[in-house]
């Protein structure tokens, strides 16, 4: 199995691949839909560069009356915060080109999180950009229900995982779903 650093790398070359040629809308699942409700905070993110736009599946829980958060972090090591995010709502320049709410929003914990990755497996184990902010903020939240929102090219065979890693609830992608989304 590669290192993760060259697993990282080759995993950025082909989600850059696939956007650039392939790409496509994720849309939310029938299982994920059906966890949509007015009282649900939605974590959701801006997508940077090739990462898979989660947009239509934020759009959906907030057509069914869910909040909808936004990720802020102020540094490699620092803690996620989620804050509250209306479209319209202008966002701020962040730090890892992070496009992130206004820290005078109000701050809230959500109840599913819409989480950006590199890899993921069957296990629904997934490979971060390997700062750990989604692994502390799941640390944080053992409730709430983490789905990973990814292109198909992503999924490998099996990756190796650490003490902190906290596999998801789910995966979504532009031509499937994996574990309590299917």
């Amino acid at each position: 199995m590669d290192d993760k650093r060259t697993l990282r790398a080759r995993m950025r070359s082909l989600r850059d691949e696939f956007a650039m040629t392939i790409g496509g809308t994720i849309a939310p699942p029938p299982a994920l839909l059906a966890r949509f409700a007015p009282g649900v905070t939605v974590a959701s993110y801006m997508p940077i560069g090739s990462e898979a736009d989660p947009t239509n599946i934020a759009w959906a829980a907030r057509e069914r009356g869910c909040t909808i958060v936004l990720p802020h972090v102020t540094s490699r090591e620092s803690t996620i915060r989620f804050f509250l995010w209306d479209p319209g709502q202008p966002l701020i320049d962040g730090p890892l080109g992070l496009q992130q709410p206004d820290t005078a929003l109000p701050q809230q914990a959500p109840d599913i999180v819409l989480t950006p990755l590199l890899a993921f497996d069957a296990a629904l184990n997934r490979l971060g950009q390997g700062a750990g902010h989604y692994d502390r903020a799941f640390a944080a939240l053992p409730d709430a229900w983490r789905i990973g929102i990814a292109w198909s090219v992503q999924r490998v065979d099996r990756l190796a995982t650490e003490s902190w890693d906290v596999p998801m609830h789910g995966i979504v992608t532009e031509s499937d779903a994996y574990g309590d989304v299917k």
